[in-house]
């Protein structure tokens, strides 16, 4: 008898578990509770500036893109999207300097599999995309991890929005989340932004579905300045379709990155032709590069674009590639919810 959908769902899910899970602790997992955990409303703030040392950041636990298992010869139901007219946001950039980094060893980028394709090299053409996208740290399973995040514009100047699974994973939401825009080598330039709330998509929140793994954390003001009054916000795009020229962005550490520099990936998205309704895009990033952004209508030389999904799966049989879940409504009213919070 061939295996019913709930069924493959059922060993995606446990497959993803496993996999996110530290060598040698997959059976201590704790089961994933019956019904959802609900959001905090607001997060404990204990001094995460003093928390997050540079060690500590540079230490943090990878949390890898999720993993699905390879499509199987029975018909899958695909999670429905809801879509609505094509919407854009413009960014609100401030006119900021560039901060003098230290000068770092460089790992050589890797060769592109097609001309106009990088799969994934360090980005050094500065722009704003420096100072709006960072790395994300925060608590999971009683270890520091990490993943990415892009500051957007936002009514309330304060919103990041991340992968679904960089707020919450296996039933529990992450605690001490910060967000550290500009990140390089343990050095938070713009300083380490404290978040009041994260959210996620009800489907995320629910029951932890792929197709909507999209989060948000709305952040305390610092020194007395907002976010993005002091970083600037991307712009944001919904409903913009399938087949467009992207470029992603993330802080990959695990192997052969090492998390302490900002790394793109370019290229023209296709269509998800497995399991989800996601975007792919060629792009080799790793563990922690999840939740970083990906944007169309990106311009090189400002580092500027329009926010349209974010890191994250991949497939095992399609190497090389990086899955991003479709800006729909649901990920419309997670924004508008995050940007009033």
């Amino acid at each position: 008898m061939r295996p019913t959908p709930a069924a493959i769902r059922a060993v995606a899910a446990t497959a993803l578990l496993a996999l996110l899970l530290p060598a040698g602790r997959a059976g201590a997992a704790t089961p994933r509770p019956s019904r959802p955990a609900p959001a905090p409303a607001t997060l404990a703030a204990p001094s995460l500036d003093t928390f997050w040392t540079a060690d500590r950041m540079r230490s943090a636990t990878p949390l890898a893109p999720l993993d699905r298992p390879p499509r199987s010869t029975t018909a899958v139901h695909r999670t429905t999207v809801p879509r609505s007219t094509p919407e854009n946001i413009l960014p609100t950039l401030p006119n900021l300097p560039q901060p003098q980094l230290p000068q770092l060893p460089s790992l050589p980028p890797l060769p592109p599999l097609l001309p106009g394709v990088e799969t994934g090299g360090p980005w050094t053409a500065r722009g704003a995309v420096t100072h709006t996208t960072g790395r994300v740290f925060f608590t999971y399973q009683g270890r520091p991890a990490s993943c990415s995040g892009d500051a957007v514009t936002s009514a309330n100047k304060s919103t990041v929005l991340t992968a679904g699974h960089c707020v919450k994973l296996t039933g529990s939401w992450h605690t001490h989340w910060v967000f550290v825009p500009g990140y390089h080598d343990g050095w938070a330039p713009y300083g380490k932004w404290r978040a009041t709330k994260t959210l996620a998509t009800p489907q995320w929140a629910a029951r932890e579905d792929l197709d909507h793994d999209v989060g948000a954390a709305v952040v305390a003001p610092l020194g007395g300045r907002r976010l993005t009054d002091t970083v600037g916000g991307q712009g944001l795009s919904f409903n913009s379709g399938y087949g467009r020229q992207t470029y992603a962005f993330g802080y990959p550490a695990a192997a052969p990155y090492d998390g302490s520099k900002l790394i793109y990936c370019s290229g023209k998205t296709l269509r998800d032709p497995l399991l989800s309704t996601d975007h792919g895009l060629p792009c080799n990033m790793t563990g922690g590069s999840s939740g970083g952004p990906w944007f169309t209508s990106f311009n090189p030389r400002t580092g500027t674009g329009l926010q349209s999904s974010v890191n994250s799966f991949g497939y095992q049989l399609l190497p090389n590639t990086m899955f991003g879940p479709y800006f729909g409504t649901d990920a419309r009213n997670l924004y508008d919810r995050a940007q009033h919070s």
